[in-house]
């Protein structure tokens, strides 16, 4: 098969013909018709994120295809079922704290190390091999259909930020990233689960008014300043009501006065979700304060990714038509040219702005 392969750190993906995966009990073999190429991801490849990929490797996490073979343990799925590949792999021997990796992406800890060196190769080639339990059906779809569904990527890494804080309809919403790619993605399944007010933090002034122009008046743009107890202050003012959770998506470069004035804007016993990727560039940590943390009740979250179940019930929002990949404008490019996206993808990572593969 083809496929787009990373050889080493820095280089440019190598397109080749590869050996086709060999199915194994436990396993599904998916023909993969559409992938999302991250935003991020030159940074992956040049080594900037030192994200743990062991080389060379096929990358690319996820994507929708349709199921070419199955084994023994697969009762519901069948051969030309559509599917989404869900990228997160999680061991089978530890049900309550699996080792994770994400396949084609990375991995954490040794034991995520040893998950990526079978479940290695990601959706940049013609055909994937993924865990059964990881292959998750859509129902009847149309190939062009196919690139839109990729948004489920994106989308799912919220929606698992939402349900580790149980948010419940009617409750008040801030986004703290909320002009970005994932927390963009995080205001829209906020709303589709019912929250009756999502106040949106940011400085871009046009990506704010543009929420509310697809979103409507539970949306509530804060235009920030930079001085925390004002920011803080504003972001309160603009909510409805007491603010039940916080969920930080805020990418590395940002400062952590920032992500601060967010989260303790949530009122006692309100939850905060952190998903972003604060400190992981280096510099100064997140300080909170303990009296604060202790006398408010506050619950806060560490969140990767999200549970198992979590792909099949986002499916179900988009099917009832609460969650609407509509919104995503998608650019598409043939596998010759993965490294074409992969550029692309870097200087078109906006809300709601999808760069996608077919191989």
């Amino acid at each position: 098969m083809k496929a787009a392969v990373l050889t080493s750190l820095g280089s440019p993906l190598a397109i080749e013909d590869v050996p086709e995966p060999t199915l194994g009990t436990g396993e599904v073999i998916v023909d993969v018709v559409a992938t999302r190429v991250l935003s991020y991801m030159n940074e992956v490849f040049d080594g900037t994120r030192n994200y743990a990929l062991d080389l060379p490797v096929i990358p690319g996490p996820g994507g929708i295809g349709r199921v070419r073979a199955i084994g023994p343990d697969a009762t519901r799925l069948s051969i030309g079922d559509w599917v989404f590949c869900d990228p997160t792999v999680r061991s089978r021997d530890d049900v309550v704290a699996p080792d994770i990796a994400l396949q084609g992406l990375t991995a954490a800890g040794p034991g995520g190390m040893r998950l990526q060196q079978h479940f290695r190769h990601g959706s940049f080639a013609e055909q994937m091999r993924l865990p059964t339990e990881n292959v998750k059906r859509l129902g009847t779809i149309t190939p062009e259909e196919a690139t839109q569904w990729c948004a489920l990527g994106t989308l799912l890494v919220p929606y698992g930020g939402f349900l580790a804080a149980n948010l419940q309809p009617g409750e008040t919403v801030l986004v703290s990233g909320a002009t970005g790619n994932f927390g963009s993605a995080a205001v829209s399944v906020a709303l589709a689960m019912g929250a009756a007010c999502v106040v949106t933090p940011g400085r871009n002034e046009k990506i704010l008014a543009d929420l509310v122009r697809r979103f409507g008046s539970r949306v509530r743009p804060v235009k920030l300043t930079g001085v925390e107890h004002d920011d803080r202050e504003a972001m309160k003012r603009a909510a409805s009501g007491p603010i039940d959770c916080v969920l930080d998506i805020m990418p590395p470069s940002v400062s952590t006065n920032v992500v601060r004035a967010a989260i303790m804007t949530v009122r006692p016993y309100g939850r905060v979700v952190l998903m972003g990727g604060v400190g992981m560039a280096g510099g100064a940590g997140l300080e909170l304060s303990y009296p604060w943390i202790m006398r408010n009740c506050i619950s806060i979250h560490g969140v990767w990714m999200y549970p198992p179940d979590a792909a099949s019930r986002l499916i179900a929002l988009v099917r009832a038509g609460l969650l609407r990949l509509e919104e995503y404008e998608t650019t598409a490019f043939d596998l010759d040219h993965a490294n074409e996206a992969v550029t692309h993808a870097a200087a078109h990572g906006g809300p709601f702005r999808l760069t996608v593969i077919r191989p």
